[in-house]
């Protein structure tokens, strides 16, 4: 391994949730993941980098109660631990977006860092000594999701520079293999140049119906190509998971025994379990 590289970062691990390609079930995927890893007994963020702010909408925080956002953190440098927001999710906090995000790009055209404002925030996270943690009433969290715009711009360069490693949503149809092959670039020309240590966490397929021979080969021809960086589990096309965010709620508190909510406990326990292994290898 080349020298001059960083040192491994401790705690939390941070994980962008991307892909280019818009409705692939992104957000739904940042929500669910996100709850089911709090209801395995992890303490997690998520960070709503996507102006529409639909991770936000989704954990029932709405627009009016957005004091502080991802904005206030990436423009200000707002400490993410002042913007985080409980949900109603036990172990569960959120960084709320909100349209402001839309204009970052013109407005930072000429900032200092501009790429790795969220990564000197996470950083500040991990070099905080635990007794002011204790201070403040945060006591850490283990895992850092960040929901990725479906775009290539500043605020995904932003979340995979700040990234261990990226998890990827990946739809079960023919143009969702064209948006992945775009993403690898992205993830390739990131690491190149910002964030050398940067892999792909996964590849979960998504919206997968079986009664769709379509489906069968799409999942069929991911495996083909990235064998064991695809989960195992594999997410359903499923209407309550579908209905959840209207209601503010994740799937697993909106309908915990349906089978979407079912199928991102599972995948929770595969992601928690590839972390445990590739620690034990280091």
């Amino acid at each position: 391994m080349p020298s001059d590289l960083p040192a491994p970062r401790p705690t939390p691990r941070v994980l962008a949730v991307a892909n280019q390609k818009g409705g692939v079930g992104k957000t739904t995927t940042a929500i669910n993941l996100g709850t089911a890893l709090a209801a395995v007994g992890e303490r997690v963020l998520l960070v709503d980098m996507d102006p529409q702010g639909n991770a936000s909408t989704g954990l029932g925080v709405p627009l009016s109660a957005r004091r502080s956002t991802t904005y206030d953190v990436i423009v200000d440098g707002r400490p993410l631990a002042e913007a985080a927001v409980e949900t109603t999710v036990p172990g569960l906090a959120i960084v709320p977006s909100d349209p402001d995000l839309s204009g970052i790009e013109i407005e930072m055209a000429k900032a200092e860092r501009r790429n790795f404002r969220l990564r000197d925030a996470i950083d500040r996270v991990r070099s905080e000594p635990a007794v002011t943690q204790a201070a403040t009433g945060h006591t850490g969290w283990s895992y850092v999701l960040i929901d990725c715009p479906p775009s290539l711009n500043l605020l995904t360069v932003n979340a995979m520079s700040a990234a261990d490693a990226v998890l990827v949503p990946l739809q079960c149809e023919f143009f969702a293999l064209e948006g992945l092959t775009q993403l690898m670039r992205t993830v390739d020309l990131v690491r190149s140049s910002l964030n050398p240590r940067l892999e792909i966490q996964g590849v979960v397929l998504t919206m997968y119906d079986r009664r769709n021979s379509l489906s069968a080969q799409v999942a069929q021809d991911v495996r083909a190509h990235f064998g064991d960086k695809v989960y195992d589990t594999v997410i359903p096309r499923n209407v309550r998971v579908s209905e959840a965010p209207s209601f503010g709620k994740p799937a697993l508190i909106y309908d915990l025994k349906c089978a979407g909510s079912q199928a991102y406990l599972k995948l929770a326990k595969e992601v928690v379990g590839r972390e445990r292994r590739r620690l034990a290898a280091a």
